[in-house]
């Protein structure tokens, strides 16, 4: 997780579902990070009473709305009054997992936290407005402010005067009603304001942006300025891509946002012949999301998606078919790893790309990647061409 500090909601409490203990667990397996609750629920589904605030020592009693914030009631857990509000049984019950909570999660510590290290867990059912209000007064007091980003050319302070931002994120039919594809830029520091020029980087060129969205799960509205931290969804005609710059004037290029190699690859073919602009268009700008990467090997021209998990390739063809109108169908290739190449030495890159031209490949953005079939193909290259780099993600 690159040591990025994460707070966890657990959502739909208003519904049946694990122990909260067994998802705890899942959690530490998955995310390979210690985690601490800071809200329990009061058992769940057509049962569930509310949560007890760990971090605020309160009760917070559920009331279905998605309008409403329920008062809290601050009471200690040992106090005579949890049983008039949850009854003697549920009020048992949550003591001795408050009791269990204490003797084997670690405490609460805001450095660890901040260092990536521990992960706040809260309970509630997000549909119902119940118990985000705690996440979002934690997330206030303990989440961290924006902090110096790293450029190639120097160190971006928050604080400086000057805007600077860069595109994390492009999302493509956010509206399918008008094939609206919004990308969204984190402000690094200094103030974006609407109808303002600013440098499009990789472009050279001034761009102005009227209609700059602050987006709130469905709910959008029009930003008149953000701050450094905040971010900013701007309409795109295809004018962006991940990591692209914006600033006041000055030329930088932030990192840190590499394509690191999938784990999965799978050939993609057209099953519609008559849809096959639809699929071409679909296909890049689902990419250009992030959604997964995309090889064209050298050999034979195929195509070739490469995602993380089987759910990505599903995903995939449900949007294309969705969104774009058009079929897909996947079939399998056999690869162990994407990696791509680089060399001081251009006569031996140019002699491995040759002598291994059925296993090359250009991502999207044209650089050369070796698609080994195995970790033992793989290693045979790494020591019969010594003069050349193996990069297993795209930033080097």
């Amino acid at each position: 997780m690159r040591h990025t500090p994460v707070m966890i909601f657990v959502n739909k409490l208003d519904r049946e579902g694990k122990d909260p203990f067994e998802i705890l667990d899942e959690l530490e397996e998955e995310l390979q990070v210690a985690v601490r609750p800071l809200s329990w629920p009061i058992d769940m589904g057509e049962r569930f009473k509310g949560v007890y605030n760990l971090y605020q020592n309160s009760l917070d009693l559920y009331q279905p709305s998605k309008q409403i914030v329920t008062e809290s009631v601050h009471l200690n857990i040992q106090s005579p009054e949890v049983e008039r509000h949850i009854g003697a049984k549920l009020s048992e019950k949550l003591r001795s997992d408050v009791e269990l909570i204490s003797e084997v999660y670690p405490g609460f510590n805001r450095e660890e936290y901040l260092a990536g290290k521990l992960a706040p867990v809260f309970f509630g059912s997000a549909l119902n407005n119940f118990g985000v209000k705690e996440l979002l007064d934690c997330f206030v007091e303990i989440a961290p402010s924006p902090r110096a980003v790293q450029t190639e050319e120097r160190v971006v302070d928050p604080y400086e005067e000057s805007f600077s931002g860069f595109v994390f994120k492009i999302h493509a039919n956010m509206d399918p009603n008008h094939r609206s594809c919004i990308a969204f830029v984190k402000v690094c520091s200094g103030r974006f304001e609407r109808n303002v020029n600013y440098k499009h980087v990789r472009y050279s060129r001034l761009m102005k942006f009227s209609s700059p969205t602050a987006f709130m799960a469905q709910k959008k509205e029009i930003l008149d300025e953000a701050f450094a931290g905040d971010i900013v969804g701007l309409p795109d005609n295809g004018n962006f891509k991940i990591g692209d710059t914006l600033t006041a004037g000055e030329d930088l290029h932030f990192k840190g946002l590499p394509s690191f190699s999938p784990e999965m690859f799978k050939y993609i073919e057209n099953a519609d012949p008559m849809k096959s602009k639809q699929l071409q268009k679909g296909v890049e700008q689902l990419m250009d999301e992030g959604v997964a990467q995309l090889f064209t090997n050298q050999f034979n021209g195929r195509k070739i998606i490469g995602t993380v998990g089987q759910l990505q390739f599903e995903v995939i063809q449900y949007r294309l078919l969705h969104e774009y109108g058009a079929q897909c169908r996947w079939e399998p290739i056999n690869l162990y790893k994407a990696c791509w190449i680089e060399s001081e030495d251009a006569a031996q890159l140019e002699d491995f790309k040759k002598r291994k031209y059925q296993y090359m490949a250009k991502d999207k953005e044209g650089r050369d990647v070796f698609l080994a079939e195995s970790n033992y193909l793989l290693m045979m290259a790494q020591q019969d061409f010594k003069n050349i780099a193996f990069h297993f993600n795209s930033e080097f």
